[in-house]
């Protein structure tokens, strides 16, 4: 007989998975892919002095821009800040600490945490202040810039459909970065447009596997 773990929850006891002072994962990009109702949930909560890590900071009405309007964020970790004011506004006041990465180094760093690996070598960013504080390496001629891996507390995620053992499906240009954040976080809680049950999924559909998912919420919860 195969047990099943009940990894279904409410959104607000999934929110209250993230206490103060941790560091998150949130996947999306530009608000498309992104776990709104959790993050409604967790502003809602007012916990503070995070650190995010995300492609970008979405509107300041949509996706974790919301979290930044009610600044809930230490440090933000994204490649793109320029659709949300508010970040810029707490970054140029010194609030709010922002670094700014390339998105191809920041998907890779993910990737690395995910992967246990101790960083990477990129070219990306030398002769910018990317380089600033760095470890540099000449490899075959070419100077390169040494990236550490990054990781997360908790990863909050969207996928489209969700089996009941966490397997997921993401619909189109939605899939981004969730994947790469589920292997990279203590904690990985997905929310679900749609939950079904287990073997409903074509196995050749599964685009993220729910051996990395510790909760699942549905977006009605």
């Amino acid at each position: 007989m195969i047990f099943l773990i009940n990894k279904i929850i409410s959104v607000k006891e999934a929110a209250e998975k993230v206490q103060d002072g941790m560091t998150i994962m949130v996947g999306g990009f530009l608000a498309n892919g992104t776990p709104e109702n959790l993050i409604d949930a967790i502003v809602k909560n007012n916990v503070k002095n995070l650190t995010l890590i995300c492609n970008d900071t979405g509107f300041p009405d949509k996706g974790v821009g919301k979290m930044v309007v009610n600044k809930q964020f230490k440090k933000i970790i994204a490649s793109h800040v320029g659709t949300n004011p508010e970040t810029a506004n707490q970054m140029n006041s010194g609030e709010t600490e922002v670094v700014l990465t390339p998105q191809g180094t920041l998907a890779e760093k993910v990737r690395c945490g995910g992967n246990g690996l101790g960083g990477f070598y990129t070219p990306t960013g030398i002769g910018t202040e990317a380089e600033i504080g760095k470890e540099k390496k000449v490899i075959d001629g070419q100077e390169y810039i040494f990236e550490l891996p990054l990781k997360a507390d908790v990863a909050l995620l969207k996928a489209s459909v969700v089996d009941k053992k966490g397997n997921m499906v993401f619909a189109k240009t939605t899939k981004n970065f969730n994947p790469l954040m589920a292997t990279a976080a203590k904690v990985v809680i997905v929310e679900a447009d749609k939950i079904v049950e287990v073997g409903e999924i074509d196995q050749d559909r599964v685009m993220c596997s729910g051996i990395f998912v510790d909760y699942i919420v549905g977006g009605d919860k």
